[in-house]
Parts: C-alpha cells; structure tokens; sequence
C-alpha cells in the first residue's frame, strides 16, 4: 500500500529543503523521523510534519480497504522538494548610497510517498539497462582516448653537463636542509 501527502509553501528555498529530503529517501519510517527530528535544518520542523501527515494518510488508506497495516513497517519511497513561488513575495532592503536591493522570499513544494511493499534490492538486475551497461563500458575501454590524453608524456633526461639538476631540491627549505646536512656529514 502506498501512501502521499504534500505540504504546499513552506517558508524557505527548495535548495535548502533538498539537503534534508535527501536525508531521509529510502529509509524507515521511525528512522526518517528521527534523523528529522535531531536535524539542525530549519526546513527538517516542515518536512517532520509532512512525514506525519504521510504515516496517517497511509493508516486512514489501510482503514478505508478494510487492511491492517503497521506504521513501523512503512519506508520513504519517494520525497522530493519543487520550487513555489516567489513572484508576489519581493521584498526591498536598504542599501548604500540611496540604493536599495530586491530580496526575494523564497517558497517550496515538499511530496513525500510511503509504501509497506518490499524494497527493491540494489544488486538486482533490470531488463534491458543492466546488459546494456557492462557492454558500453568494455566498448569505452577498448576506445583510444584523444587530445592531451593519448599524447605521449615527455621524459626529462638530466643532462651529463648538469648533475645537480637532477638532484635539485623543489623549495628553499629542502634545499637549506639538504646544505646542513652535507655540512654534518663533512664534520
């Protein structure tokens, strides 16, 4: 059984709001609770509600078709945040110089689906896309690379007249270490 519910215009960009969704998709019910409830995230206080609203619309469903369902076993299926508007919520802010900047409040759209089915496992394999992708990456390894890549790399080969320049240290501290200990090892 599968179960949605939406909180429409929450306070807060959907940016911000994506950070804690992505928390919480895929796990237990009492999980995604708790990560929602410990979150330091403004938006995890909305988004605990719409979790709510989810769990008793997913029991009022069961109820409806006569089925008895058990909340510890439901888990996040799908969540997801959109953009709302922010079209009449301009704001001007003083600026510097007479000047005043546009501040624009921002409003979000979260839709959190949970289902009592069985997990898809992530090892399994999918018709059609999983033959497809061990074939595209042999076939990309076989490819030669171009550009810089496939460019041989020039070796540096010291020249007999300069042996030190082989030897020579990368900075001014390698290369006052490197003196004092020549000068140790002479004493």
């Amino acid at each position: 059984m599968e179960a949605t519910a939406s909180a429409k215009y929450l306070r807060g960009s959907a940016q911000k709001a994506r950070l804690v969704v992505d928390m919480i998709r895929g796990k237990d019910v009492n999980q995604a609770l708790a990560i929602l409830r410990f979150s330091k995230k403004r938006a995890a206080a909305k988004i605990e509600k719409c979790m709510r609203s989810a769990i008793a619309n997913a029991n009022e469903a069961a109820e409806k078709a006569n089925v008895s369902i058990d909340p510890d076993d439901l888990w996040v299926r799908t969540a997801f945040v959109d953009i709302g508007p922010t079209k009449n919520m301009r704001r001007v802010r003083p600026a510097p110089q007479g000047r005043a900047y546009r501040e624009q409040r921002h409003f979000c759209h979260v839709t959190i689906s949970l289902s009592n089915d069985e997990r898809p496992v992530k090892g399994s394999k999918q018709q059609g896309s999983a033959e497809a992708k061990p074939a595209k990456l042999a076939e990309s390894k076989k490819r030669k690379r171009g550009g810089a890549a496939a460019a041989p790399r020039a070796k540096r080969v010291a020249k007999k007249d300069e042996p030190e320049a082989a030897e020579k240290p990368a900075t001014k501290k390698a290369s006052k270490k490197k003196a004092k200990k020549e000068e140790a090892a002479e004493e």
